[in-house]
């Protein structure tokens, strides 16, 4: 039986793509460069590889800001200061958020059902803003963001971190959801826990990492964990 359920944020309850997009061409824009979609896809694919990176223990966070946007500035031969475009971009994201499709129920579902803990990568204070402009943080029992528990997922300190603050913690009565594979699904498996993968655009798994269970819309997950 299911008692405990850490849940991923980002393109899992919020839908990471469109407000990265919507906060990018702001950002853009006021450096005085025009957001068109070859440069926006660019930025989320080069943005993409280096979390992967991150995952990896390849580079650092700090890495990851500007690493983004000197690379798709090298690429495009644009001259601007990658972290002054950086900082800029994290106050845009920061200032507000999209939710995926039935998270909002979904989380009305699950609440009092299940002990819910939030488990993100990302920057603190700007998960912080994104949490309070959504009024979602009275449905969690823990808020776990890498930054302060200062290990990145799939990396099992980030997950042992969160334990100690789960009173009765068991692994058995735990299962982690999220959309990535190389970081909710494998940290999930390091720590032992059942892992389900959030797909909702059907990708293939071309990977060695195995999920236990699979869903493609919210709305499916509490019928899902009513079975485990």
């Amino acid at each position: 039986m299911v008692k405990n359920i850490f849940l991923d944020l980002d393109d899992t309850l919020f839908d990471f793509l469109g407000a990265e997009k919507e906060a990018l061409s702001r950002t853009l824009r006021h450096f005085g460069i025009t957001p068109d979609e070859q440069v926006l896809a660019r930025y989320s694919a080069i943005n993409d590889a280096q979390w992967k990176l991150l995952e990896k223990k390849e580079i650092t966070r700090e890495q990851v800001k500007w690493r983004r946007y000197a690379l798709l500035f090298e690429e495009f031969g644009i001259d601007c200061d990658p972290m002054k475009v950086n900082d800029h971009y994290m106050e845009e994201l920061s200032k507000g958020h999209l939710f995926i499709d039935g998270a909002e129920e979904l989380l009305e579902n699950l609440y009092g059902k299940y002990r819910l803990y939030l488990a993100s990568n990302g920057t603190g204070w700007v998960q912080e803003r994104r949490l309070k402009s959504a009024d979602i943080g009275r449905y969690f029992d823990g808020i776990f963001i890498s930054q302060q528990i200062g290990f990145d997922k799939p990396d099992p300190r980030f997950y042992e971190g969160c334990i100690r603050q789960i009173p009765d913690y068991d692994p058995e009565e735990t299962v982690m959801v999220g959309d990535s594979l190389t970081s909710d699904i494998k940290g999930g498996q390091a720590i032992g826990v059942r892992t389900i993968w959030f797909n909702p655009k059907g990708k293939e798994n071309t990977s060695d990492i195995r999920p236990d269970y699979c869903f493609s819309h919210l709305s499916q997950l509490p019928a899902l964990l009513g079975k485990l």
